[in-house]
């Protein structure tokens, strides 16, 4: 892999998930991990998010829709608070787990809905109609 996309990924990644996020989870790799870590790095990071024909926001969005679509949710936490890091907005986010909830299902769409509640609690968005 070209050494420019990991250049390249290892910026986008920090952006979106936060340098120390990224740096430990780089720290923590090992020989059972670390070729793994350094070509995802590269190719989703550096090849995905390093094509600038979609912005971050974009990006983010898409994320949310296709991991919540899968049901990883630990990784869409983290790509929640990307997505807020990117700026995404509540309303925003709202309208990606109706979305998910159409094509995924209600009960994907409910905990889509638990996670992000937590993470925009995280991040003092949400707004008081829904303490």
């Amino acid at each position: 892999m070209a050494k420019d996309y990991f250049e390249t990924g290892l910026a986008k990644r920090k952006a979106t998930l936060g340098a120390s996020y990224v740096e430990k989870n780089l720290a923590a790799a090992d020989a059972l991990t670390r070729e793994f870590q350094e070509a995802m790095t590269g190719w989703c990071w550096g090849f995905g998010w390093g094509d600038e024909t979609l912005d971050p926001k974009t990006r983010s969005l898409m994320n949310l829709s296709m991991i919540g679509a899968l049901g990883k949710m630990h990784e869409w936490e983290i790509h929640c608070r990307g997505a807020i890091t990117n700026g995404c907005s509540f309303e925003e986010i709202r309208a990606t787990v109706h979305v998910i909830g159409i094509y995924c299902g209600v009960p994907q769409a409910l905990e889509c809905f638990r996670v992000a509640r937590k993470v925009l609690q995280e991040h003092d968005m949400i707004p008081a109609d829904c303490r």
